[in-house]
């Protein structure tokens, strides 16, 4: 082959390969223009994707919001009464406490049972037909009326005489007042502790409610009587404060109540949220309300238990558990069953829900089948039946609160179910050291219906005056709650103190104080 020959055959390669570079080059390009199409879309696509997870989120928060709202729905409407306890009046002779005992009087009406009010006081009547009184009668039938007396104020003057014996004057002393300087015996200021305290009224509507009954009384007074009385009780409650920590076993909770501060110190606001703290001796059965300035902050309780030995009952505040931590093993902590079922009661209908709550009303159903101090039960009884049937209840409800953990696809991080199974399991130590004693409560139920009068007065006097109104509160809520929780009438409790001026002088011991706390009070007996 010719040299031109090989040149012409070199040259139409090279065009064919010219010619298919550049075939090549206009698919790269094509390619390139495809890519960067796609890098576009998928970059639409992945905002896409993050305006849809927003979305989502907004739409969970809002799903969320929605279910709090009719789950707070449902539990109003659920409540059907915030009834309380009634408090029992103190029956005035032995004859009257043994009539209380008499089996209620049968009326033929189904079976049902008239309540005959032994403990009221009873006037009798004769009725004779008209004209015809004094007859012996042939028959006598039964009729009761119920009588219903507004309170009364009686004004009492004493004419305080001065006599001469032999050669001396000797004047008569006047009975003497509660506080210095007053007309108000210790029943006054007691109807107005008790309406304010226990029926949370507020004190414009006691003040009304005392005018429309026959004494005219201004707002200014009432409060001043409650404002000294407390400073009279100041020792009575350091006694109250001391003897709670004497106890072994503390039930604790914070609750919170609208106090009035000054705008310039609250961002322009003039009230702001203050916390009210409680601790309530299980055994004494003693309320100890206290207050520092409204604050949450868990230096308030770790100051007022520095010290303290023995065992509390709380939520899963960390505060609480940090006085647990910092006391050195002194301090056993237990949790509340009540604040961890909470959750999965909101999730009723559940499988898994419901597991866990028919697993912790097992432990309720086994609990209620005895009871200290009925049948020589005892407390050691109590904690040997407890061992042995809490034990295999507990390992079933931890292995399904595990395995709820454990699925974060049907159960995501942030779901209801995920929390509620987390708040219990960080709970469980506590839970599992409530087995530990048998007297011991699975719930911390005691101090939730005490927190009901703070509730109470939040929805009815809206606000503490000030933080030494919410001071003073702590120190009839201590007295008022604990004279609750021994079934003694507060009315009582609170006028038989206050009138033994006596024993109310500052200078009397902190033990003399102690011996009339609600668990030690006799009621004092008249001209003693």
């Amino acid at each position: 082959m010719g040299k031109d020959m090989i040149i012409k055959l070199l040259e139409s390669r090279l065009k064919a390969s010219n010619a298919t570079n550049d075939q090549l080059r206009l698919t790269i390009d094509n390619m390139s223009a495809s890519m960067n199409a796609m890098v576009v879309t998928i970059s639409e696509l992945r905002e896409t994707i993050a305006n849809l997870e927003s979305l989502l989120k907004e739409r969970d928060k809002s799903l969320d919001k929605a279910n709090n709202q009719v789950r707070g729905m449902s539990k109003l409407l659920e409540k059907k009464s915030e009834k309380q306890a009634s408090t029992p009046v103190t029956p005035k002779t032995e004859e009257e406490i043994a009539q209380k005992e008499v089996e209620r009087k049968s009326r033929g009406n189904n079976g049902a049972k008239r309540n005959m009010h032994f403990e009221m006081e009873t006037v009798k009547h004769d009725v004779y037909p008209d004209g015809m009184e004094g007859r012996k009668p042939l028959s006598t039938r039964e009729t009761v009326r119920y009588e219903m007396i507004p309170p009364r104020f009686i004004k009492h003057l004493y004419y305080i005489h001065t006599v001469k014996d032999g050669d001396k004057l000797v004047s008569a002393k006047a009975p003497l007042a509660p506080l210095q300087n007053s007309s108000f015996d210790g029943s006054f200021i007691s109807g107005i502790a008790q309406l304010r305290y226990l029926y949370s009224m507020p004190v414009e509507r006691i003040v009304a409610y005392f005018n429309e009954n026959g004494f005219n009384i201004d707002k200014q007074t009432a409060h001043g009587l409650l404002k000294k009385t407390a400073l009279l009780f100041e020792n009575l409650y350091k006694a109250m404060q001391k003897a709670v920590k004497e106890d072994n076993y503390l039930c604790c909770d914070e609750t919170y109540h609208r106090v009035l501060v000054k705008k310039e110190l609250n961002d322009g606001k003039g009230s702001r949220k203050g916390y009210v703290w409680v601790i309530v001796a299980a055994h004494l059965g003693l309320a100890y309300f206290f207050y520092d300035d409204g604050s949450r902050s868990e230096e308030v309780i770790l100051k007022e238990l520095k010290g303290y030995s023995g065992a509390i009952q709380s939520d899963g505040l960390g505060a609480y558990k940090k006085v647990a931590a910092q006391s050195g093993g002194k301090i056993l902590r237990l949790a509340c069953l009540q604040h961890c079922k909470r959750e999965f009661l909101d999730m009723k209908g559940n499988a898994d829900a419901d597991k866990i709550l028919t697993l912790a009303n097992q432990l309720y159903q086994n609990e209620h089948k005895h009871k200290i101090g009925e049948d020589g039960w005892t407390v050691k009884d109590n904690l040997r039946w407890r061992q042995e049937y809490a034990s295999h209840i507990l390992r079933q409800m931890k292995e399904m609160l595990l395995k709820i953990k454990s699925q974060p696809r049907k159960y995501p991080p942030k779901s209801q179910m995920f929390k509620a199974a987390k708040y219990m399991l960080n709970e469980w130590d506590g839970i599992e050291a409530i087995t530990t004693g048998g007297d011991y409560s699975w719930d911390n139920n005691l101090i939730e219906r005490i927190n009901r009068y703070i509730s109470l007065s939040r929805k009815n006097s809206l606000f503490f005056g000030s933080h030494a109104g919410a001071e003073r509160g702590c120190i009839f809520y201590s007295l008022a709650c604990s004279c609750r929780l021994h079934k003694i009438n507060f009315f009582e409790y609170l006028t038989d103190i206050l009138n033994r001026a006596d024993v109310l002088q500052r200078s009397a011991t902190l033990e003399a104080y102690r011996d009339i706390l609600p668990d030690r009070w006799k009621k004092n007996k008249q001209g003693q």
